[in-house]
């Protein structure tokens, strides 16, 4: 384990460490995002990011430093997992790799996550337990952070997923693939359980991509977001445990992503 300071604001401070992962077979970066005042020790929340070699570019010290949202009654602590080269196996649904193979690496991320990562930092930083858990991320880092907090849902309690790879198929659109049977996340989540502590957030830009596979007008990246947003409610989550922001100019890049960062986390401390 390493420590390095790297950035010290009003109300944020930023350092980066470096932990040896058994099951990922790499060392991991991490980037955590610390409130300087914590009015109430052991009154914490914990926020996860995927790719969080992105959040630099939002800038996303400065967006916490702005929102002041460790200044609350609830301090929030921000840990941003740095993706490796392989982020195409590790991130993906961990029982179930995608037609090409990917996410093959799924389950042992998840297992980092819930077995190294999370101890570490309770260790690291003398935290026995968090008031409660979020996990977000990014395009397929968003489906990652879907995926585990579906498979823990007595460990977290909001999760953010923007610009979600969420067309994550069994098929591909040239062998036989149906939208009901081979999305592998809104399989799982059809299968799934109601839990009333459960938040999701999702958003979407009208320019993530073009494609259009059933030709509807809508781009697939929004349909199939809202398509899962649909089985969430079949399993009885009501409009409140669930939040969509459409950005008609959104891009699926980091620029969009950080205008509506600030709104996910004025979401999760309300």
């Amino acid at each position: 384990m390493t420590d390095e300071k790297t950035t010290a604001l009003t109300n944020i401070f930023v350092e980066r460490k470096t932990l040896v992962s058994s099951f990922l077979e790499r060392t991991v970066v991490i980037d955590a995002y610390l409130p300087v005042s914590v009015p109430e020790p052991g009154n914490m929340s914990l926020l996860l990011i995927n790719d969080g070699q992105d959040l630099p570019k939002m800038p996303f010290d400065e967006m916490l430093d702005m929102l002041n949202v460790n200044m609350k009654n609830e301090p929030l602590l921000c840990i941003g997992i740095h993706c490796s080269n392989d982020r195409k196996m590790e991130y993906g649904i961990a029982q179930k790799k995608d037609y090409k193979g990917r996410g093959a690496k799924a389950g042992l991320y998840m297992r980092f996550v819930m077995e190294e990562l999370l101890p570490f930092i309770s260790y690291t930083y003398w935290i026995e337990s968090f008031t409660k858990k979020s996990f977000a991320g990014f395009s397929l880092g968003g489906l990652s952070a879907l995926d585990i907090v579906w498979n823990h849902p007595t460990e977290f309690s909001n999760v953010g997923v923007f610009s979600g790879s969420l067309w994550w198929r069994s098929k591909s659109y040239t062998d036989g693939y149906d939208d009901n049977r081979d999305r592998i996340m809104h399989r799982y989540i059809r299968k799934g359980k109601y839990y009333p502590h459960l938040k999701f957030f999702f958003e979407c830009g009208g320019e993530d991509e073009t494609e259009d596979r059933n030709n509807n007008g809508i781009i697939d990246s929004i349909d199939d977001t809202l398509d899962l947003i649909e089985e969430l409610k079949a399993l009885g989550y009501p409009d409140e445990n669930i939040k969509y922001l459409e950005l008609p100019d959104g891009k699926h890049d980091v620029a969009t992503w950080a205008r509506v960062f600030p709104e996910f986390l004025r979401w999760i401390s309300s």
